[in-house]
This record gives C-alpha cells, sequence and structure tokens, in this order.
C-alpha cells in the first residue's frame, strides 16, 4: 500500500467492491457516505452495468452539446422507459390517432428520426413513420404529436413500401409495377423505374457503402436496381409464372433467398449476391435451389453470416416441417460453387394448418411462429420453449426486437410480449399486456405493426374503407 495516497486506494477498493452490486445496491451505497458516494458514482461502474443489461448503447447520446449526460442518467432513463414498455399502464405512453388515407393501408415503415433498439436515442426521440395506401399516396406522420409531415402526389394503387438501411429513403411499388423512391423527410421523389408487373415484393440493402434494390415480380424473377437513379443491373428468372413473396438478405448481405408461397412443388432459391449486383456478361448469377419444397415461410438467422431457417411442406403433405441450412461459397481456379449444408430439419410439433405463417429470428437459436391465432417461441431444432393463445382471432402482423415482440390481430387488439432470460431454455417471452385499437362497430381488426424503441404503429381496417393509424408513444 502507498502510505501517501490513502483516499485514493480507499476509493480503489470501493470501486471494486462495488462491482458486485446491482443497480439497487450501488444506489442504496451511494447514501452511506462521501467517500462511498464518489465510488458508487463512478462512470465505469453504470458503463459496465449498461454493457451487462444491453451489451449495446447508442454512446452518442451520451455526447450531447446541450446538456450533461452519464452513464448512470442513461441506465436510469433507459430502465425507466423499458419498466413503462413492458407494463403499459395508463399514463406511460399517449395513443394517437393518424387519419388521411381514403383507402387501405398496405403497409408502413419507420424512417429517419426515429429512435432505433441498436442507437435509441432517449432524449431526443420523436419517430416518424411512413405510411403507404391503395388511396395512391404515400404519408409521413411525427407519432408524437399526429402532425402529417408531409403527402406525396395521387398516383395508382400502392402495393407495397420499405425503407432503406439508413432509413433517408422509402421505396414504394404501385399496381402497374412502377418503383418510386422517396426522400423520407421532405417527400420529394428521387427516381423511379417500371417493372410492369402488379405485384412487387421490394428488398433494400447496402454492400460497401453501395446502395441496391432487388424486386421480385409476379412473373418469378428479379430485377436488382442500383443507387438513388435505379439504374437497372440484372434481371434473373426464380420460379417461373408465379409471383416471387419471399425475399430476403442474410446479414453479411452476400446471398440473397427468394422463392414463392404459391406452388407447394417449387423450391426457393439462394442466390450469390454479388451476380446480381455487379454480374458477368457471359456467366447467369450465381444460384442454387434448396432442397425443400412448398416454402411457407423462411427468415436468416441474424447472428450467423448465412445460417437461414425455412418452414416448409413435409413429405408432400400438408404437415409443416423446420430445416435449418448454412450457406457458403467454393471457389476454385475455374468455377465457384453455392454449397449448401443441412444444419437442422424436424417436423413442427404444433399443428400449423393455415398457409400464412409469420416468422422472425432472434439471436443464434431463437425462432418466432405466428398463424392463425397463437405464437410460438421454438429453438432452431423446432423444439416449443413458449406458446401463446391470447388473440381470438388471427395475428395479422408481427414485429421482433431485442426488447418485444408485438402481434396485431384482426380482433382488434395489439399484444406485447418482452424478452426475459430462462435458466433452461435461454430467451423465452414473458406475455405483458395489451392494447386497443378502437370500436368493432366502425373498424375490422389490426392489418399491419410496427415498432421502434419508443414507440408502437399499428393501421386498423375501417369498416368505411378508410384506414386509420394507431400510435403508441412510450416517454422516458
Amino acid at each position: 500500500m502507498d502510505p501517501h495516497r490513502p483516499q485514493q486506494l480507499i476509493g480503489d477498493c470501493l470501486i471494486h467492491i462495488f462491482t458486485f452490486l446491482n443497480e439497487d445496491d450501488l444506489n442504496s451505497a451511494s447514501y452511506v457516505c462521501k467517500d462511498w458516494r464518489e465510488a458508487a458514482e463512478t462512470p465505469w461502474l453504470w458503463r459496465r452495468l449498461c454493457l451487462q443489461r444491453w451489451s449495446f448503447c447508442n454512446l452518442a447520446v451520451l455526447r450531447g452539446e446541450d446538456v450533461n449526460l452519464s452513464w448512470k442518467g442513461y441506465f436510469v432513463r433507459r430502465s425507466y422507459l423499458e419498466m413503462k414498455m413492458a407494463t403499459g399502464r395508463s399514463g406511460g405512453y399517449t395513443c394517437k390517432s393518424l387519419r388521411g388515407h381514403k383507402d387501405r393501408v398496405v403497409g408502413l415503415v419507420y424512417v429517419q428520426g426515429s429512435t432505433s433498439c441498436q442507437h435509441p436515442d432517449l432524449w431526443n426521440s420523436s419517430g416518424t413513420v411512413c405510411s403507404s395506401s391503395r388511396d395512391g399516396t404515400v404519408r409521413a406522420w411525427n407519432i408524437k404529436n399526429g402532425e402529417l409531415l408531409w403527402c406525396s402526389p395521387v398516383q395508382s394503387p400502392l402495393m407495397g413500401i420499405v425503407s432503406d438501411e439508413q432509413r433517408e429513403v422509402v421505396i414504394t411499388a404501385d399496381s402497374t409495377g412502377l418503383i418510386k423512391t422517396w426522400q423520407s423527410q421532405t417527400g420529394q421523389e428521387l427516381a423511379s423505374f417500371s417493372t410492369a408487373s402488379p405485384h412487387c415484393t421490394l428488398l433494400q440493402y447496402n454492400i460497401n457503402n453501395k446502395w441496391f434494390l432487388t424486386v421480385g415480380t409476379s412473373q418469378g424473377s428479379l430485377c436488382t436496381l442500383s443507387e438513388s437513379s435505379l439504374t437497372k443491373k440484372s434481371s434473373v428468372m426464380v420460379c417461373d409464372t408465379f409471383k416471387v413473396n419471399i425475399l430476403l438478405v442474410s446479414p453479411d448481405k452476400k446471398w440473397i433467398t427468394a422463392g414463392t408461397m404459391d406452388n407447394n412443388d417449387l423450391s426457393p432459391k439462394v442466390i450469390y449476391t454479388e451476380s446480381l449486383t455487379s454480374p458477368s456478361e457471359d456467366e447467369d448469377p450465381l444460384s442454387q435451389s434448396l432442397p425443400v419444397p412448398g416454402c411457407q415461410a423462411a427468415v436468416f438467422i441474424p447472428t450467423q453470416p448465412a445460417r437461414l431457417a425455412i418452414i416448409h411442406h413435409k413429405d408432400g403433405s400438408q404437415n409443416k416441417a423446420l430445416t435449418v441450412f448454412d450457406v457458403s461459397i467454393k471457389k476454385t481456379k475455374y468455377k465457384s460453387e453455392i454449397q449448401v449444408q443441412q444444419v437442422e430439419s424436424s417436423p413442427l410439433p404444433m399443428n400449423i394448418r393455415s398457409s400464412s405463417i409469420l416468422l422472425d429470428a432472434k439471436g443464434s437459436n431463437h425462432l418466432v411462429l405466428a398463424a392463425d391465432q397463437e405464437l410460438w417461441v421454438c429453438s432452431l431444432k423446432g423444439t416449443v420453449l413458449a406458446s401463446f393463445k391470447e388473440h381470438t382471432m388471427p395475428i395479422s402482423s408481427m414485429c421482433l426486437d431485442s426488447f418485444r415482440v408485438v402481434t396485431a390481430s384482426q380482433d382488434l387488439s395489439l399484444r406485447v410480449l418482452t424478452w426475459k432470460n430462462d435458466k433452461g431454455n435461454g430467451a423465452t417471452l414473458e406475455s405483458r399486456y395489451h392494447l386497443i385499437g378502437g370500436s368493432h362497430t366502425m373498424s375490422s381488426g389490426f392489418t399491419h405493426v410496427a415498432c421502434d424503441y419508443t414507440s408502437i404503429v399499428a393501421s386498423v381496417e375501417g369498416k368505411d374503407g378508410k384506414d386509420v393509424l394507431k400510435a403508441y408513444f412510450f416517454t422516458s
């Protein structure tokens, strides 16, 4: 011990001891005396608690110029916000009805300015959502105050909407196959491209800071466009004469999976993304059919470079199976080959008769399925870890993040479930509460739902043909 620095040694010892405390005990310790308070306020301790609890934190919000923020402040505020989102008590959130569309809402997306689960800004969050409708308009809303920010000119009925990875651009497809991009903050039209397809499935992704959009058509082909000018890069047939309604990209952006749910004899294909974005003139795009027929739903596992889970028909019957593949590429001097290795395959233990299956994934070993009125959490081996049947009518939409799962149903309710750790099975869900969307005499149920870190937005189908958005905003 250094006799000339006793106070520093006492402080260092206290800080080390305090690493064994949780946040409540650390707060209690800070009231003992001045020395304990100084040790308990050490930013490193609260940074450690933040990273232990969330593993990711938005460091940018701790460097604000107008307000002195701290790791402790971040922890307290985020914990308080999560508590309110987990309880859903009256007063913990505001609900706004966003009216203006004259027809059915076909989709909604969060855009720039919203807080995301990866980078929550708990001090400056407001949330902006864009919705598209068969009335031919895109509308942008401030969901905190219910204000309409901009509305696009009327065009043919819109059929779909997505936002880009940076949430700076909104992409729409209409009933004539016209693809348009819009600046998310102003509504300015940036570019357009015609696919001549009445049905388009949209997939946007970035590779090495280059912007790409792959469009699945009703003729069974994929068209890949680049940059804001929507320059055509390639076109390839995936499922001739059947519309592409399964289209997703792997976390490392090396693979695209495309297929159709409209034919039980066709298998989905996995395509090497580079052969779509930088095609060779003398070679066809590199692709491989997956050895499963009748794909009903698919999802890439978010923590794996190219692990793909597929729900499909089993042995030509209506029974469903879950199969997991790892996808890789083998390059030699003369050619490249796609290799597909089966990791798991098992029949689904639950009896799912519906052809409409919602599928998403969390972490490395958890799948979330929804069909009819039920929701399940499964492992990649097909083991059911939890099941919920709280809706009285079919689930129409689902959104998932690292904190919660929200399901929307035709029974005019949103069900909110939060993740928790189970010692035996790892992460599982806990049912929390439901949010009501309106009157059954005026509405026919929820059709779409999306959420970010501080809010939930869902579309309600109006019986008069005019859909309304319900925005639930949690404040910290």
